[in-house]
């Protein structure tokens, strides 16, 4: 990958990140709180109240290391700055940036042809069968280009376009 010239890059901005991780360890803590400082009668109940505030700091931090990475477009993949692939230009049967499409926030779906094996990077993109979703706390000013861009190489890939 290091080889390849990069053709987008996108990264979380920093006040998306902060404001979703932020939100997400501010629900744990509240979560525990209640817990400890007004107990439900039932010892049942407090124990869910400390199992899910303590999922959400820990889904916190697993947020701030996953928007931590960068997402790159090369004309061989749309890949993170860890190396992991998120798909391969020859694998995406289409592109969707629609508004209907079921997509994170300022972000685009990406259907592809064969099932990829799930993933999930929480506030930067998720794989789950032919979808893959990007987006979340990214900017829409940084994901529109590289949608656009991806769409432009799978056109050309399909011949729609002529090749560069």
């Amino acid at each position: 990958m290091h080889d390849t010239e990069i053709l987008a890059r996108v990264r979380a901005t920093g006040a998306r990140r902060v404001i979703g991780v932020g939100t997400l360890g501010l629900l744990g803590a509240l979560l525990l709180w209640l817990a400890v400082a007004e107990p439900p009668a039932t010892v049942l109940w407090q124990g869910f109240l400390i199992l899910l505030g303590a999922a959400a700091l820990w889904l916190a931090q697993v947020m701030w290391r996953s928007t931590g990475r960068e997402l790159l477009l090369t004309e061989e993949a749309l890949c993170d700055s860890t190396g992991a692939v998120l798909a391969r230009i020859d694998e995406i049967a289409r592109v969707d940036r629609s508004m209907f499409a079921m997509k994170p926030s300022n972000g685009f779906l990406i259907q592809l042809r064969t099932p990829g094996t799930a993933a999930w990077q929480p506030g930067l993109w998720w794989r789950l069968g032919r979808r893959v979703a990007v987006g979340g706390v990214t900017a829409g000013r940084d994901t529109k280009p590289l949608a656009d861009a991806l769409s432009l190489l799978v056109a050309r890939r399909d011949g729609a376009l002529p090749p560069q």
